[in-house]
């Protein structure tokens, strides 16, 4: 066993890399829930937000690229020669997976600690909207007495129709 790693409780955007060293075998059999809690040293886990996988995989895209690309890892907290030597299985854990709940994990002797990584996160800021259409009381005002004369126009239009087609209907029936 290591020394313990601590997870803050709400913790955001972190991506932690172990290299396993385990058999093929065993490996596979850790992608079942509950068994990577046992290799962290912890029960509650999400385990829909721990990946294990072997780096073969990847292939054509790399370990670096999956985690630059497609995890969004800043390329400036990447170290790609040390990330290319790992040639077997991985477990990539993520904030997610303790829920919001501080941790203390305690490492398995199996589990290489490579890195852990922040997440890119997205600048939501904008220039505010400046259009006379975004102004307050921007649309165009009516007074309510000319609603209500437009509200019994239509009323009144569509009390003619119907009355229409019933006079219509009475007169087809009678002749």
């Amino acid at each position: 066993m290591s020394d313990p790693v601590t997870v803050e409780a709400n913790e955001f955007g972190h991506l932690r890399l172990y290299a396993l060293d385990v058999a093929p075998e065993h490996a596979k059999f850790l992608r079942e829930p509950g068994a990577a809690e046992q290799l962290l040293g912890v029960e509650g886990l999400d385990s829909n937000e721990i990946e294990i996988f072997p780096v073969w995989d990847l292939e054509g895209f790399g370990l670096h690229d999956y985690l630059s690309e497609g995890c969004g890892i800043p390329e400036d907290q990447l170290d790609a020669e040390a990330l290319d030597k790992i040639m077997g299985w991985v477990m990539l854990v993520r904030s997610a997976a303790f829920r919001g709940k501080a941790m203390d994990l305690t490492l398995d002797s199996r589990l290489e600690p490579v890195g852990c990584y922040r997440e890119d996160r997205v600048d939501w800021s904008a220039e505010p909207l400046i259009t006379k259409s975004a102004e307050p009381y921007s649309a165009p005002r009516t007074s309510p007495r000319e609603a209500r004369a437009r509200s019994v126009r239509i009323g009144f239009a569509i009390f003619s129709i119907v009355m229409i087609a019933v006079l219509a209907g009475l007169l087809w029936l009678i002749l």
